[in-house]
Formats: structure tokens, C-alpha cells, sequence
């Protein structure tokens, strides 16, 4: 079988044969707190030039057929409450999250040899952190998110552009852009945190902190004790 891109063609040989060994460093132990270990690792994604976007992470849904999908979005704030991004809530992200709330993230810090995983309830943010965070935005941001119908059919790139023009001669540059009413936060909280650090001969290290089955995901302030830490086989 081969893959023809309309300049080379790649075997399946070829595409099998794609692979890298991977280096020495190791993963012995992390800190009690997942969140704690989380930022560390955040921080030397963002310093490290090879990764863009330190903060992109993949999200994945499934809706109430139990349709799944991933895309990727950005993380705007983590704390020991969880993790922050935003969207429309009228999405397909948001529409599905609105009828099966538990959500996996994926940060894949390639350069690194290194990924963070995270499973969790999804619930919207207050309305007044949402309207902090959008007040921050780049005015053509703030236009976006009216001039998008996230998600739904577009008939033409055209189309897009009439609505954000549209939008943007409403709220000139210099004015107060108001947060649609369609648009605002989640905050997954998590119940486990999976770290993964490649190495050789595919003897990866993965260190996962799970909740206490009795633990109540409403208790978004909970201690870091209430984290088990375990190491599974790769």
C-alpha cells in the first residue's frame, strides 16, 4: 500500500519505519502535588524554543451517541481547581461537553520526549471570570468571537469575513467589546493526571496521580494528600 501525497509516494514500509529512540532522562519521582509537578514541567515546555504553544492541548469529547472527537485548544489558567480554556458554548466542543462532561487533555510536548494527561469533569466557569478573561483579549479576538458561528455550516470564507466586518464596525478599535453570551469558560477538574517521559528501548516512565474513589469532584480545593501517585508499566 502506498500513501500518494501528488509529490512523493510513502510505503508502508516507510511509514512503519518512522521512528525515533528516545533519550536517558528519567522520571524517578514527581512532587506530592500533581499540580505543582504540572507547572514545573509547563515552565520548561514554554522555555523550550522547539515547542510553540507550550500551552496548546488536545481536547477530547464524546457527545451523548457517544460520538467522539479531539481538537485543539489553548489552556488559559491552571490552579489547584483545575484547568481553564475557553469557547463557544454553542460548539461542537461545547455542546457535547454540555451533555457528557468528562473530557480528556492532552499536552504533547514532542521536543521534550514528554506528555501530560489529564481526565476530568468539564463545568463552566462563573460569568464574571469569563468576562475578566475576555475583557484581556486582543480586539480581534474579541471581534472573532462574535463574528463566529463556531461550528455551525459557513457557506463561503466570505461569509465569515461580512460578519467580522460587520462586528468590528459595530465595536470600533478603542471600544468596549462586550463577551457573547455564547462564549465563556470551562475549568476541568481533574480526577487523574498521567505523566509520561519517553525512554530508551521503549522502557517509558508514566507516574499517574489518581483521585481516592470517595473523592467528591465538587471539592475543587481539596488537599494535595488526596492524590495517589502510581507508576505503570508502559
Amino acid at each position: 500500500m502506498t500513501l500518494d501525497t501528488g509529490m512523493e509516494k510513502l510505503t508502508s514500509a516507510e511509514i512503519s519505519a518512522m521512528r525515533r529512540s528516545y533519550g536517558e532522562a528519567g522520571l524517578e519521582t514527581l512532587p506530592a502535588d500533581p499540580l505543582v509537578a504540572f507547572a514545573q514541567w509547563l515552565h520548561e515546555a514554554h522555555q523550550n524554543p522547539l515547542i510553540i504553544e507550550a500551552n496548546a492541548m488536545v481536547l477530547t469529547t464524546a457527545d451523548h451517541d457517544g460520538h467522539m472527537s479531539s481538537r485543539t485548544v489553548l489552556l488559559k489558567d491552571v490552579s489547584q481547581h483545575g484547568f481553564t480554556f475557553f469557547t463557544n458554548y454553542s460548539s461542537r466542543k461545547g455542546l457535547a461537553i454540555h451533555s457528557q462532561p468528562q473530557v480528556t487533555l492532552l499536552f504533547p510536548w514532542y521536543a521534550q520526549e514528554r506528555q501530560v494527561s489529564v481526565n476530568g469533569i468539564a463545568e463552566q466557569i462563573p460569568r464574571s471570570e469569563t468576562e475578566e478573561y475576555f475583557a484581556t483579549r486582543p480586539w480581534n479576538s474579541q471581534i472573532g468571537a462574535w463574528a463566529s458561528r463556531q461550528s455551525a455550516p459557513l457557506d463561503s470564507r466570505g461569509e465569515l469575513e461580512e460578519r467580522w466586518k460587520s462586528a468590528a464596525e459595530k465595536w470600533p478599535e478603542g471600544t468596549v467589546v462586550p463577551t457573547p453570551a455564547q462564549w465563556g469558560g470551562y475549568r476541568v477538574i481533574p480526577t487523574e493526571i498521567e505523566f509520561w517521559q519517553g525512554r530508551y528501548s521503549r522502557l517509558h516512565d508514566r507516574l499517574r496521580y489518581e483521585r481516592p474513589t470517595s473523592y467528591d469532584k465538587g471539592d475543587s480545593g481539596s488537599p494535595k494528600d488526596e492524590w495517589e501517585l502510581n507508576r505503570y508499566y508502559p
